[in-house]
């Protein structure tokens, strides 16, 4: 610390009464040299190079080129696994969505008291965002086999612990004034729970669901990688067979598909907000 106190010495600050103080030293340069020291060693460990990048970064372009013009009669084939993939992540995200509300409820430290339960519950919601969804959905292929079910079940998951962790957040910051009122008259913690908490994290829990449902769409699209069904099936097929046309038209589709829904979800949330 002396040597660092050499090179960013304290500001002393003299006092209309005669007297100084020194502000306490900013630990922002330690910190930049800490990420700076982090970032080098990362960049060697994983063989980034730079050089590397910027003369094969074209080869992106060179297939990007080859999607277009698209394929426009195929656009036939692809509207049956866009509404699978529609139906799974609507479907996943409300199952998850409303499944995960008592767990929310008990991980809430403001709702429960018992530490050792608000612990392993939110242990377990940690458990099941560490998961990624094409694991999720690989296993549950192997649960429910090939097809939408399995994809549906991973975006399920997903939801669960994304909206559990940002409602039992929401509980926390609520003002508790109404609930301990309610209980105070004599009534019962669901009811107090019911009538003070829940028109306070509504209109944001809904808000959170609707943007989970935006990213279940696009995450949705992949799952087909590992036969989970919908608009990734036949994305990994044509992608294995070089027809990039294809890809093309699949791909300007789904963009579609994402800004009509994100349009649709924003009008929703500004009408809740």
């Amino acid at each position: 610390m002396k040597v660092y106190d050499k090179i960013f010495p304290p500001k002393t600050i003299q006092l209309e009464n005669g007297k100084s103080i020194q502000e306490t030293r900013s630990r922002t340069p330690i910190i930049l040299f800490v990420l700076l020291v982090a970032i080098l060693v990362s960049a060697k460990i994983t063989g980034f190079n730079l050089s590397t990048l910027i003369a094969r970064g074209k080869q992106f372009f060179v297939i990007i080129e080859q999607m277009f013009p698209p394929k426009w009669d195929y656009v036939q084939q692809i509207w049956e696994p866009l509404f699978d993939t529609i139906k799974m992540s609507l479907l996943g995200s409300v199952i998850g969505s409303i499944v995960v509300i008592p767990f929310a409820i008990i991980a809430s430290s403001n709702i429960v008291k018992n530490k050792a339960v608000i612990l392993i519950t939110r242990l377990f919601l940690s458990i099941a965002r560490t998961l990624p969804t094409l694991v999720t959905a690989l296993i549950a292929t192997y649960m429910f086999g090939l097809g939408t079910l399995a994809g549906t079940c991973a975006i399920a998951v997903f939801t669960f612990a994304y909206v559990g962790k940002q409602l039992y957040e929401l509980i926390e910051t609520v003002d508790m004034g109404a609930y301990e009122a309610a209980e105070a008259l004599g009534a019962g913690k669901p009811r107090c729970f019911i009538n003070a908490i829940v028109p306070q994290v509504l209109p944001a829990y809904l808000s959170n669901c609707l943007f989970c449902f935006e990213g279940n769409v696009r995450y949705a699209s992949i799952l087909g990688y590992v036969g989970a069904g919908g608009l990734g099936l036949i994305l990994n097929e044509k992608i294995g067979w070089r027809e990039y046309s294809s890809v093309g038209m699949i791909l300007i589709v789904l963009f579609l598909t994402v800004v009509v829904i994100e349009a649709l979800s924003h009008y929703l949330r500004t009408k809740l907000t």
